[in-house]
């Protein structure tokens, strides 16, 4: 395994079903007690979380992205690789063979892994409601219903509130309106 990277990298690691958790607190732990947190820098499993709204009530759920999948950022060596292989639960590494295969740039900031940089393009996920950032949306009621469009420049985290950008007066302004008052353009 000497073809790899001394920089730390993200890897996906396979698990039993239902093992997520179980594995990501293990290796956690391992990294802990053995001070390796130099080697293996992070350790996560993707979740989406939604936020329905029921009358006043705010319901958040997490769902896995990937079942059976936990995701590690490490340092790629045979001691490292011995290490997360050998926990309960693991059953190895995404890649041919034996052989880990590291995430692209790209994956990287598709998932929001980590902070958003200059190389790397970010991609925001669709919202519940129907609309992500950088889209052109229509005004359908509400204050600003004279309107027609307007461009998403940022949705609050709780998607009740959207920050917009509207040609008016002449100029490019800067809203914000209620995410009920507006609409995808299909």
């Amino acid at each position: 395994m000497d073809d790899y990277s001394p920089e730390p990298k993200w890897y996906v690691a396979h698990t039993y079903s239902g093992y997520e958790n179980k594995v990501m607190d293990d290796i956690k732990k391992i990294v802990e007690n053995r001070g390796l947190q130099d080697v293996v820098t992070d350790v996560r499993i993707p979740l989406e979380v939604t936020v329905e709204m029921d009358g006043d009530v705010e319901k958040r759920h997490e769902t896995k992205l990937f079942p059976s999948y936990v995701l590690v950022k490490m340092v790629m060596n045979d001691f490292t690789w011995h290490i997360v292989r050998n926990i309960r639960g693991v059953t190895g590494f995404v890649g041919p063979g034996s052989k880990p295969v590291a995430l692209t740039d790209k994956e990287v900031a598709e998932w929001g892994l980590e902070p958003e940089t200059d190389e790397a393009a970010h991609v925001e996920k669709k919202s519940n409601l129907g609309f992500a950032v950088g889209d052109t949306v229509k005004v359908k009621e509400g204050v600003m219903f004279g309107i027609s469009e307007v461009k998403v420049l940022e949705i609050s985290s709780d998607e009740r509130t959207v920050t917009c950008s509207a040609f008016m007066f002449g100029r490019e302004t800067v809203i914000e309106l209620d995410a009920a008052d507006l609409s995808p353009i299909k």
